[in-house]
Formats: C-alpha cells, sequence, structure tokens
C-alpha cells in the first residue's frame, strides 16, 4: 500500500507527484559519487524486454495487478492514488512523460511543439498541438480543455473539490493561438515547472463543472483520448478493463484489452501461478521463487532444497514413517494426517513452481527514494546537535548494502533528497552534514550536555537548544530554524565546529575508563528486553540481532508517500478519517497526544525497560537519551523493520536508545507520521522532474497557525529554514535549467546540513513478467508506452502459437 500525503486546501497547495508504486532493471554499477561531486553517477537502466513493434502480435489481453481498484478517475483529486495514475496514464493525455533519465520529454502523440515564446513582459508558453488528436468523441483536443482545467485547479472557485493546483495559480490568461490547434498561455510570475502542467489533461467535460470535477470522473471516463478507451469497472471481480481506441492516431495498441486486476502483495504468488495476471510488482520471496522456479527446469518438475518439507532430516522423515506405521494407532493417526497433509503442500508448491517457469523477474531501481525522518519538532531531535548527530552515526552504504546487495543492484547511498542518480542535476550533497563519525556524533551529543552520567543527575533550569542559543540566540536572519528559531551555521562554521566537537569528544572520552566501558557493554547485553509485539527498547537489551538480509521488493517497502505532481493524495483521506487535519487541510501538532497517539508505545504487557545506568545510555537533567521509532509491522514491511533494527544498533554505540513501536501498516501513516507522534521513522518520496516544485511542500518550514497549530505542508520532520524556502522560490522562478539546478544543489545542501531528513537509498523496483510479454516490466524513471506492450509473435517468441488470454 502507498500512503501519500498531499492535503487538501494548505496555504501552498500542490500538486501530486506521479507514483507508480512498480518496479525497476540489468544492472551497471552506479559511477561513484563523493561528497561533493558533479554529476557522475549513472542511473539503472530499465528492464523491460524491449521489442521492435513489428515482432509484438496484434490481439490478445494482458492482466496487470494492482494493489486496489482506483478509488477516483480523476488524479486531481485528494484519494486518486497509485491505480488512478497506472490506469488515466492509458486513456488520458500526458504532454510532457519523463524518460529514461527522470527528464521531462515532449509527447509527440500530442504536441508538435511546447516552448517559452515571451519572457517580458511576461512569461507566454505557445502549445502547438498534434492535428491529428481528438477526444474519443471525435471532437479536437484544444484551447477549451486546457481553459476548463486551469479554472478548476487555480484555486479560485472552492466548489472544485482538488488536493494540488501548483502552478495553475500562476497562470494569468490563457487564449487561442493563430487557430485552434495553437494554445497560448500567459503566467503572472515566472515558473520554471510549466511543463509539469496539463498533465493528465482532462477534457472540458470532465473539469468544465464542479459536479463533473467532483463526482462525475470518480467512477468512469466517458471521454479519453489515449491508446486506450475505459470499457468497464467491476467492484465484484476487481478489475478495470480497457479496450482499444478506435479513434486512436498514433501507434495502434498491440493488446485488445488491458485488464488491471486488484490483487493484494500477499496474494501475488498464486495469481502469478494460477494465470490470473500477467505482470505484477512483487516482493524478493517472490522473485526468489521465480528464481528457483527456473534452476529446477531440470529436476523432473521437483523442486531442489526448499519448499514445504525441505527443512525434514533424513532422521526426522524415518522417525514419521516410523510413527505412521507404528504399533500406537492413535499416534499412527496424526502422523499419517501430517503426512498427508505436508503431501499435498508438497504437491501444490511444485505445480505453482511449474507455473512460475513461464515468468522472468524484472529488476531496476525504482524512482522513489527511503529516507530516516527525524521529528524536530519537540523532545532531543528539536536540538540540530543531537539530529546531526544521530545522522554521522549512520553507515548508509551498510543500509543500501542490505537492502540492494541481495538483489544484485548497485548499493549506492542516495546523496540528495532531490534528485536521483541519473537525473540531470543530481549531485551529492551529503558533505554538508559529514561522513559517518562515531566520535563525532558522540562529541555533538556531549555538546548538546547528554553524558553517561546525566540520567541520574537532577533536572537543571536549562533547555537543550543549538550553539546558537547557547551563544545568545543570536539568529541568521537567512536561516532559521523551523522549529526553535536556531541561526543555521555556515558550511564553513559546521566544518570548524566539527574539529572541536572532534577535540571535545577525545577529552570526553577520558572520562570513561575502559572498565566502565566493558561494564556498559556487558550490562546492554545481559539486560531483559521488553519483547512485546508492538514494542521494544534498544540500548538496555540485547541487540536486535543480525536481522534477516533486506531484501525489499516493489511489494515490500510500501511507505511511500508522493511530493506533488502525478501521485495522488491519499494520505489526505487517511489522516482527515484519523483527525489529524484541520479544516484547512494543514497537519495541527496540537491534535497529537503528549508522547504520541494513546496507547502506542506502550502496548499492555510491555516490560518497563531497564534503568539508565543499566543500559550505558546518555542522559541529561535525569532523562535518558531514548528515541521513538516506529516501524509498520505488515508481513509486507519485513524489510525496513530489519533497516530499522541496524540503524538502532548503529545509535546504541553512541549512546542513543531506541524505543522501537511496531504499527499496523494502515496506522503508519495517517496515526505516526502525518501527526508527528514519532522520533524516527523510515518512509519514501518518490523522483521528481520538477523538484523546485514538487520538493517545496516536502521541506518548507513550517508555519504556525493562529489557532496554535502548525502548518507541516507535506514536512512531516517539522524541520526547516528561511533559506531553504528562498532557494525553493527562487528555482521555481528561474527559467534558465542550469541555473535552477545550481540553486536545487544549494537548497539540497541546506537540507542535508537540517539534518531532518536521511537519505537511505534508492528503492528497488522488482515486476513479475509472463517471458513472452515484451515493452513492459521495470520501467524505471520512464512513463509506460502502453500502445507497445504485447505478446511477442510466433517467431520472436519461438513458441508454436501465440498466447491468447
Amino acid at each position: 500500500m502507498s500512503h501519500v500525503g498531499v492535503p487538501r486546501g494548505t496555504v501552498r497547495k500542490r500538486r501530486s507527484l506521479a507514483l507508480l508504486t512498480t518496479g525497476v532493471l540489468t544492472i551497471p554499477v552506479l559511477a561513484g559519487c563523493s561528497s561533493g561531486g558533479e554529476e557522475t553517477a549513472r542511473g539503472v537502466p530499465q528492464d523491460i524486454a524491449p521489442a521492435a513493434r513489428e515482432t509484438v502480435a496484434d490481439g490478445s489481453t494482458a492482466n496487470w495487478a494492482v494493489d486496489a481498484l482506483p478509488a477516483t478517475f480523476n488524479a486531481f483529486q485528494a484519494d486518486a492514488d497509485s491505480a488512478t495514475t497506472r490506469i488515466t496514464g492509458a486513456l488520458l493525455p500526458t504532454l510532457f512523460p519523463m524518460d529514461r533519465t527522470g527528464q521531462p520529454k515532449l509527447n509527440p502523440d500530442y504536441l508538435e511543439s511546447a516552448k517559452v515564446i515571451e519572457r517580458e513582459p511576461r512569461q507566454v508558453v505557445l502549445y502547438k498541438l498534434n492535428q491529428q488528436a481528438v477526444w474519443s468523441d471525435g471532437r479536437e483536443i484544444g484551447a477549451p480543455d486546457f481553459v476548463a482545467q486551469w479554472r478548476a485547479l487555480r484555486g479560485k472557485d472552492s466548489a472544485f473539490w482538488t488536493a494540488r493546483n501548483s502552478g495553475y495559480e500562476r497562470i494569468e490568461k490563457i487564449e487561442r493561438g493563430a487557430d485552434d490547434l495553437q494554445v497560448r498561455v500567459t503566467f503572472s510570475k515566472p515558473y520554471a515547472d510549466w511543463r509539469s502542467l496539463f498533465s493528465p489533461l482532462y477534457p472540458k467535460e470532465v473539469t468544465g463543472s464542479p459536479d463533473a470535477f467532483n463526482d462525475g470522473a470518480r467512477t468512469t471516463l466517458k471521454t479519453t483520448a489515449g491508446p486506450f478507451v475505459l470499457k468497464s469497472m467491476s467492484k465484484s471481480k476487481g478489475t478495470v478493463t480497457l479496450a482499444r481506441n478506435p479513434r486512436w492516431w498514433g501507434d495502434k495498441a498491440k493488446l485488445d484489452t488491458l485488464v488491471f486486476r486488484a490483487v493484494a502483495a500477499k496474494d501475488r504468488t498464486q495469481a502469478l501461478a494460477d494465470g490470473t495476471v500477467d505482470i505484477a510488482d512483487i516482493d524478493a520471496a517472490t522473485a526468489d521463487r521465480i528464481t528457483l522456479a527456473h534452476r529446477d527446469r531440470g529436476s523432473n518438475g521437483q523442486p531442489l532444497n526448499h519448499g514445504p518439507g525441505s527443512e525434514i532430516t533424513p532422521s526426522q522423515a524415518l522417525r514419521s514413517w516410523a510413527q505412521a506405521h507404528g504399533s500406537d494407532e492413535d499416534a499412527a493417526e496424526i502422523a499419517q494426517a501430517a503426512r498427508e497433509k505436508n503431501r499435498k503442500a508438497v504437491v501444490a508448491y511444485a505445480t505453482e513452481q511449474k507455473a512460475l517457469r513461464d515468468f522472468a523477474v524484472r529488476k531496476s531501481l525504482e524512482p522513489a527514494y527511503t529516507q530516516l525522518a527525524l521529528n524536530g519538532e519537540s523532545g532531543p531531535l528539536a536540538d540540530d546537535r543531537v539530529r546531526r548527530a544521530v545522522a554521522r552515526a549512520l553507515d548508509r552504504q551498510e543500509l543500501a548494502q542490505t537492502v540492494l546487495g541481495p538483489l544484485g543492484l548497485p548499493a549506492k547511498p542516495l546523496g540528495s533528497h532531490l534528485a536521483l542518480a541519473g537525473q540531470p542535476g543530481y549531485k551529492d550533497g551529503s558533505g554538508a552534514l559529514g561522513e559517518q563519525n562515531t566520535k563525532e556524533a558522540q562529541a555533538l551529543l556531549a555538546d548538546a550536555g547528554w553524558t553517561r552520567g546525566g540520567a541520574a543527575e537532577p533536572p537543571k533550569d536549562t533547555k537543550a537548544g543549538s550553539e546558537a542559543e547557547k551563544k545568545g540566540g543570536k539568529d541568521d536572519e537567512e536561516d532559521k530554524d523551523a522549529k526553535t528559531g536556531k541561526a543555521e551555521k555556515t558550511e564553513t562554521e559546521k566544518s570548524e565546529k566539527s574539529e572541536k566537537d572532534g577535540k571535545k569528544a577525545e577529552e570526553d572520552s577520558t572520562e570513561d575508563s575502559a572498565a566502565e566501558r566493558k561494564k556498559a557493554d556487558q550490562d546492554s547485553e545481559d539486560s531483559a528486553a521488553s519483547r512485546d509485539e508492538g514494542l521494544y527498547i534498544v540500548g538496555g537489551d540485547d541487540k536486535p540481532g543480525a536481522p534477516a538480509p533486506a531484501t525489499v521488493g516493489s511489494a515490500s517497502a510500501v511507505h511511500v508517500l508522493a511530493p506533488a505532481r502525478t501521485a495522488a493524495a491519499q494520505g489526505t483521506v487517511l489522516r482527515r478519517q484519523a483527525g489529524v487535519l484541520g479544516e484547512d487541510g494543514a497537519v495541527a501538532a496540537t491534535d497529537k497526544q503528549p508522547g504520541g497517539a494513546a496507547g502506542a508505545y506502550a502496548p499492555v504487557g510491555t516490560a518497563a525497560p531497564a534503568p539508565a545506568a543499566a543500559k550505558g545510555q546518555l542522559g541529561k537533567d535525569g532523562k535518558t537519551l531514548t528515541l521513538r521509532f516506529v516501524l509498520p509491522s505488515g508481513p509486507g514491511s519485513q524489510s525496513l523493520r530489519s533497516v530499522g533494527d541496524k540503524i538502532a544498533v548503529m545509535l546504541e554505540k553512541i549512546g542513543v536508545g531506541t524505543e522501537i513501536t511496531k504499527v499496523p501498516d494502515e496506522s503508519y501513516f495517517k496515526d505516526h507520521i502525518a501527526s508527528g507522534a514519532y522520533d524516527l521513522a523510515l518512509y519514501s518520496w518518490p523522483a521528481t522532474a520538477y523538484p523546485a516544485t514538487d520538493g517545496r511542500p516536502i521541506y518548507a518550514k513550517p508555519e504556525p497557525a493562529t489557532d496554535g497549530s502548525l502548518l507541516v505542508e507535506q514536512n512531516y520532520t517539522r524541520v526547516g529554514t528561511d533559506h531553504i524556502d528562498q532557494l525553493f522560490d527562487k528555482a521555481a522562478a528561474e527559467l534558465d535549467e542550469k541555473a535552477a539546478r545550481e540553486l536545487m544543489k544549494q537548497a539540497d545542501a541546506r537540507i542535508w546540513a537540517a539534518a531532518g531528513s536521511i537519505p537511505l537509498f534508492q528503492r528497488p523496483q522488482l515486476v513479475a513478467v509472463d517471458k513472452k510479454l515484451a515493452n513492459v516490466g521495470a520501467f524505471g524513471f520512464a512513463a509506460p508506452r502502453y500502445q507497445d506492450i504485447g505478446f511477442k509473435n510466433r517467431q520472436a517468441a519461438g513458441s508454436p502459437a501465440d498466447r491468447k488470454k
């Protein structure tokens, strides 16, 4: 399940960013990109079994698994989801889809050209439409459609229930050009990301009235303009069926029909085996089964050393046979039943494995990244030194290797919040924070007042704060921390501070003798752990142990939030249902209970944490330094929990305890991330071709509202500065692409320095695809070309007959 957060009605409304929760591809190693390096990192290519159209047969049906039926077909509504994006991509115009490098590329099916023709006194963009482009009812695509969509999304008419409008509010007017196929768009102020607008483009019949926009497009789209048309949606069958568009003017769709079928992640292995679906995002476990199925091809159909019963030793098998044929009738009956149950399981498993041989695993890196979020609203993490200490304790290379290494994907830590490797403008900005360094992390904590004996000290009349506060609270007018008004240090100051911190760490280390450190370590190993299903304490218990390798597939790391353009605002609905949104859609900090949601951090029966002295944890003013680490508990989130366990061990080494809470997937976002009821959390953001627009709400400085709540937009870490906001604003208005990218690199360095969000790795993308299908799989950055997807013809497939579904 993908959790996306784009509140409706926030101070700065924005677009939704298309997030296709699918997989990504043959894997050349990413080129090295050191801190502060240039744009040298290469992206991982897509893996879609490319084939020329002449080698793809006409006809047949392909079944594509989605998480659930779309809540709406209107991509601009708050409850649009990944299925909405996937399906509308085949039905509606996307003027500038992303290409393989993550850049927007003009779509010739709809546009002959589109460019800025005037900059002064106003920015003017002229769209020249493809002369053949028509809606499925035969009407030309033209200026009236652009005008209707602009009026619906510009934010001036509250009758339109829209979740996003970034960019549309900057449009001053839209006019017909020299003819009906030209559209002139005049902006009231410069907008660099103008290519993001009018995608998807809806017909005026949908956007022309509030009723049609709010309700009419939720369950059907009568008029479309893509290679396919919407044929039907069946809630009982869980399917959305598309048929070839007879009025499509571009390359004819190869498939007769394309069916999107709702299949839960846990059911996808079975759905693939029984032929229910031909294309499905999968997790690493399913990918392993497909790999094993191919390995066992020459074993007379029998799985080798895996599956039900594979763990039974020869002696156990002999004992089972003896019991089944022994004189004790009761024991024999039980043993015979168990043996019969196992036999059936083995037969069923073998049958599934045989069917899975028909599939290939397409893999790549998904255009999304996983981050560690540090909530800077209150508690220890409100101090920027503590956040930086946590960040510098992390071995990001180890975490990336844990997730990506077992999949054969390049295990390279991500170096940017605003671009992924392979995208123009990518630069590793992590040098603004500094590399992993345990001593410097400890020095930062000591400077913030967290010491080994601090938990036993009486409280003092002091508060955790930044170095700037200790020196008199001097404000840098350009850069103030969103939460405490702390002055943000320049990169030079940070380097000087790191040197001082290193010296201080060495001085402080003399206070702890080798015997004391040994005793603390022994106490940590010997103390009783709270192993309640929902919560355990790291730092005073046994280390979480060596977690199983985290092999995250698309269906595994599922907590992805969409920042802005094409994926929709599902998270808004979840948060509104949970009562964490104000009337204006802003996340209200005052809505959450002190210490988090009721019962979230201390389930009934949870053992009390051991005394701080027994843990060797740091403390201050009589309190231990323990952070609430919230992780999802669902079966598809095992890899995130493995990463979380590793992070907890890394933090334990610098004296930071973690109180790990495992919560149901459905409440992970709405009850914790959005409401701020956490200190540490793992979730993901998708890539974007428009970082100035899409990144702005994610890293914007939270603003206090008149009612005392905090308007955080999508900045769920609650960490931001005025300077970061200014850099985003400048980039959004900068029409020179090179200059805009430089501004984004500066913003990224500032975001790293603030240490509210620590990018870890780009997510893996695994897709199971019928081996006879071409031009579909792990797309990476690029949008699918639905008209090219199809089954290989007889000669290309090397089979006696085309596959008919």
